[in-house]
């Protein structure tokens, strides 16, 4: 059998627009969640949605891994949390993530790939350290297309 790959998504400036809401770092250094339910998308999430569950059928996991704030709380922490749970369930409600992994700022992700997994992210650092393949926010769209084909053809 395959070895089944997993495609992991950063939210923060990937695919929600954090750094788009007015205030944003204000807020955050504040203790206060509402940028994360405020972000817009930051690309088409019907066209994402789609390509995702076609994904899935094809023996893809689809994973998030994102941060929390910088200098948080336990509280905050849990606020954030809750936050990004809510936006991924506004914005993209057809996806159904095969693991949700939030985390303190600054944990390695590299830490959760177990394989060729693909990372999109758009701090370079995350990229560079990531074991499997790892692009920028740029490329989703075309990058999830390409790997579609690819599966679709092998199966």
């Amino acid at each position: 059998m395959e070895n089944i790959k997993m495609i992991c998504f950063d939210m923060d400036g990937t695919i929600a627009n954090l750094y788009g809401v007015e205030d944003w770092l204000y807020k955050l250094t504040n203790h206060i969640a509402t940028p994360y339910e405020e972000a817009t998308p930051l690309l088409n999430f019907s066209l994402l949605a789609r390509m995702l569950n076609k994904r899935q059928k094809t023996g893809y996991e689809i994973v998030i891994i994102s941060w929390l704030a910088k200098n948080s709380n336990i509280q905050y922490d849990n606020e954030v949390t809750e936050a990004k749970l809510n936006w991924l369930n506004k914005h993209l409600p057809s996806v159904h993530w095969d693991e949700i992994i939030i985390v303190a700022h600054g944990t390695p992700k590299e830490n959760y790939c177990f394989g060729n997994d693909i990372l999109f992210d758009d701090e370079l650092k995350n990229r560079e350290n990531w074991l499997g393949q790892a692009y920028d926010e740029k490329e989703i769209i075309k990058v999830a297309l390409q790997e579609i084909k690819k599966r679709l053809k092998k199966n």
